[in-house]
């Protein structure tokens, strides 16, 4: 039997999974098969990193603002100077700053094409770039024009990246010179705001020139405008009059206010002179009334209210019948009737004024009731003219707006007079650390690597060199997936046990199963046999390995010729067997099957013409069993009777036996247990059952 040596067992498998610690061991014997190479990359590394040009980088930020055309913006938005500038502006940006033309600005300003970091022509094509370049791998600088060639270097070292939700772009040049890396980093910067002004003085040119255009053209319709509104009015005979109304309607307006006044100055007369005829007929006095302003009324009333004071006086001293008292009472009463009569007088006059406000007013009603149906004709006429003027108006306006717009954009014509849509808000500075290569990082990267590829090939190796490796077809043994995966096969060396006899007792199958279940190794591989020739085994193991499947993994594997009790209990009668798989027919993906009423998995004989003999002298059939074994609790082998030469190929493959035998003092019994043993069986189990086992079927 072979054996497999201790690196080779990293790669056995145990219920379907990898023995991690051997395969850890197998890793600690033959560490320096990972090591060296680990060493030998990390001195490389250190090495190159070393030999490799430093190169320094320097970073510039450039901040995109929101503003647009103020020329060609409208009047109701020029107070907003800015907008908002979505992602896709500032990416566009960002190409603006890649684009081939600012390259060549910015290379021909600092005179990047006579130094050999761009130009690699300049001191000869290295050899291995040659041999490169020879075979395609990379593009042979010799075959490019020279400004191919600096440009492809300058884009190497460039690096235009948006930083994420915001308006800031950052640009970022490797060199070899510190300086020159900051000087190339801010020429790119000042470039791109120099590019972004003259596009702006552009605009305003080309806008200058575009509203030159039109306002002549405005000039034009705006003169039509005003000439056809003047033509109309004259032909309409709408002339204008004051605050630019036509004479009809200021006519009409001055009529209107003149019969107001007139209807105003009738009311007014009418209601004082009322007023003065009932003061009158009440006897009211009427020489303090304010409607009456009359210069002789006052000097009535004065020389009445002189007289009354006298008569107050002369009356403290004379009598009523005094002639002084009655010449003043006589005075007195005069003065009333001068002042009657006076009221009379302005009574009247103020009807005359009342009457002749009445007469203007029939007058100004006629003229208002002629003026308007004259305006009833013209307005027609006015309604045309008032929107011929409003389009003159419109046009004006926007000649006017244009106007505007073209001082600001004539204003703006020059280079340092139009602002740019960004700001540098960062300026590159010189860098004493190597951006590029990162030589710490660098070196542990190979050498972890290194050291996880070295780890993984000897892993593998171990794994695929282990003896008796089968690649399986399926994923595991039995049909419904309950078996347990087999990656690998190998066998392993078996301890040599003292053979003894046990289970001499009235042929309980609960008896057996537990004195094998006590027996540990003893009792996980083992083969069942006759001990006389007609012996039934097969019903025996079946009972055997029912009862060790109640709690354990079990499969029953049927060496016996035409085992057709184990075929009867399976779920899949017609599946190949043992034969199929020696024969290369079958993979034990295939002839795997269970048992009908346990979880017992099955293996048949087969149905190919193959004896026991041939199956069991097919290559790998010791490995197979071994990983079967290491995949099952117990295998257990219907081995039939005790017979042939190929005993010593079954202590192989089950190095126990069980022996079966109706009776115990038989010399067939005896017999066969000491062939078993001299057989290479390490021990033997005789279990004694009922004479009905003999050429007995078992049912299913």
């Amino acid at each position: 039997m072979r054996t497999a040596s201790p690196s080779t067992q990293a790669a056995r498998s145990l219920n379907g999974e990898l023995d991690l610690p051997a395969l850890g061991a197998t890793l600690w014997r033959k560490k320096w098969q990972v090591l060296r190479p680990t060493i030998l990359v990390a001195v490389l590394a250190l090495i190159a990193v070393q030999l490799v040009t430093a190169r320094y980088a320097s970073e510039s930020r450039v901040f995109i603002e929101g503003r647009d055309n103020v020329y060609l913006r409208p009047d109701a938005d020029r107070d907003a100077s800015t907008t908002t500038v979505d992602e896709e502006a500032v990416t566009s940006q960002a190409q603006i700053i890649l684009s081939r033309d600012l390259a060549r600005e910015v290379i021909s300003q600092l005179k990047l094409n006579e130094r050999p970091e761009f130009d690699p022509a300049l001191t000869g094509v290295s050899p291995i770039k040659a041999v490169l370049g020879l075979l395609g791998i990379v593009k042979d600088p010799l075959s490019m024009t020279p400004e191919e060639r600096v440009l492809t270097a300058y884009y190497d070292r460039l690096t235009v990246t948006p930083v994420e939700k915001s308006r800031i772009i950052n640009i970022d040049f490797l060199s070899e010179d510190p300086a020159l890396a900051a000087r190339v980093a801010n020429a790119i910067a000042d470039a791109y705001l120099v590019r972004q002004r003259e596009a702006k003085q552009e605009q305003a040119q080309s806008a200058g020139q575009w509203l030159a255009g039109q306002i002549d053209s405005m000039r034009q319709k705006v003169e039509d405008a005003e000439a056809k509104a003047e033509d109309f009015r004259a032909k309409s005979n709408l002339l204008m009059g004051a605050n630019n109304t036509t004479l009809s309607t200021q006519q009409l307006s001055e009529v209107n206010t003149q019969l107001a006044a007139a209807r105003a100055q009738k009311a007014d007369a009418e209601a004082k002179a009322k007023l003065i005829r009932d003061m009158l007929r009440s006897g009211q006095s009427i020489e303090s009334t304010d409607i009456l302003n009359s210069e002789l009324i006052r000097r009535l009333a004065e020389q009445r209210v002189t007289l009354r004071a006298q008569l107050a006086e002369q009356s403290s001293t004379l009598l009523d019948n005094h002639p002084r008292i009655k010449e003043l009472k006589a005075q007195i009463e005069d003065l009333d009737n001068q002042l009657r009569a006076a009221a009379e007088a302005a009574a009247r006059s103020l009807e005359s004024d009342a009457k002749l406000a009445a007469a203007r007013m029939d007058s100004q009603i006629a003229i208002l009731d002629q003026l308007k149906n004259q305006a009833a004709g013209t307005n027609d006429k006015d309604v045309q003219l008032r929107g011929l003027e409003r389009d003159a108006k419109s046009q004006r306006d926007l000649l006017e707006s244009y106007m505007a717009k073209y001082r600001e954009a004539t204003s703006r014509d020059t280079l340092n007079s139009t602002p740019a849509d960004a700001r540098v808000i960062s300026r590159a500075t010189v860098s004493n650390i190597p951006a590029y290569p990162k030589k710490l990082p660098t070196v542990l990267i190979a050498t972890f690597a290194t050291l996880i590829l070295s780890s993984g090939w000897l892993m593998t190796r171990e794994i695929l060199a282990a003896p008796g490796f089968i690649p399986m077809r399926g994923d595991h043994f039995g049909p419904d997936g309950g078996a347990p995966r087999v990656s690998t096969m190998v066998s392993e060396p078996r301890r040599s046990e003292p053979s003894f006899v046990s289970g001499l007792d009235d042929g309980s199958i609960a008896t057996a199963v537990d004195d094998l279940r006590r027996a540990g190794a003893a009792g996980r591989q083992f083969a069942v046999f006759g001990a006389v020739p007609g012996m039934n085994s097969s019903k025996t193991a079946i009972r055997l390995a029912r009862a060790l499947a109640e709690d354990s993994r079990v499969v029953l594997v049927g060496l016996a010729s035409g085992d057709t009790a184990i075929r009867g209990i399976s779920n899949e009668p017609s599946a190949g067997g043992l034969a199929e798989f020696a024969s290369g027919e079958g993979s034990f993906g295939s002839i795997i099957t269970k048992d009908r009423l346990s979880p017992l998995h099955l293996i048949a004989a087969g149905h190919a013409p193959i004896d026991r003999t041939d199956i069991l002298a097919s290559p790998g059939m010791v490995t197979n069993f071994d990983a079967l074994a290491r995949s099952y609790d117990h295998v257990v082998v219907d081995a039939g009777a005790v017979a042939g030469p190929e005993i010593e190929r079954v202590a192989e493959i089950a190095p126990h036996a069980v022996l079966v035998t109706d009776t115990l003092a038989n010399a067939a019994t005896t017999s066969a247990r000491e062939r078993l043993l001299a057989s290479g069986f390490g021990d033997v189990r005789i279990l004694a059952a009922a004479g009905s086992f003999r050429e007995s079927a078992v049912a299913a």
